[in-house]
């Protein structure tokens, strides 16, 4: 599934943040980040170096848009988490993982993102 692979995580809200690391980890995943702001997500997105990524779409106010139109740009996979259940048309074809939500999901959700084999 998901084991080996480098998943990049920006989540604002710390619990939930160490919740899906933890998930994450288990299932034998490496994760990059956690990056909690819009700054550090935007860095760790250009500085690449996974295979996935988790964006929550809320952080801390600001969208996190710049960050999904970097991983576009890279041609990474990415799943939106969101409590708010909208996101611009622009990302019709990322999976959207309503808040709150089982961790599991979350994992087979990366999984279906990664090509077959």
């Amino acid at each position: 599934m998901i084991a080996g692979k480098r998943i990049l995580l920006i989540e604002d809200e710390f619990l939930v943040s160490a919740m899906l690391e933890d998930e994450l980890a288990e299932m034998g995943a490496l994760v990059v980040g956690p990056a909690a702001s819009l700054a550090e997500g935007l860095a760790l997105a250009r500085a690449g170096g996974f295979d996935l990524a988790v964006l929550d779409w809320n952080l801390d106010g600001e969208s996190s848009e710049p960050i999904a139109r970097a991983l576009q740009a890279a041609g990474v996979p990415f799943a939106i988490s969101t409590g708010y259940g909208v996101v611009p048309k622009g990302y019709a074809d990322c999976p959207v993982l309503a808040k709150p939500y089982d961790p599991r999901d979350l994992v087979a959700v990366l999984a279906s993102l990664l090509p077959p084999g």
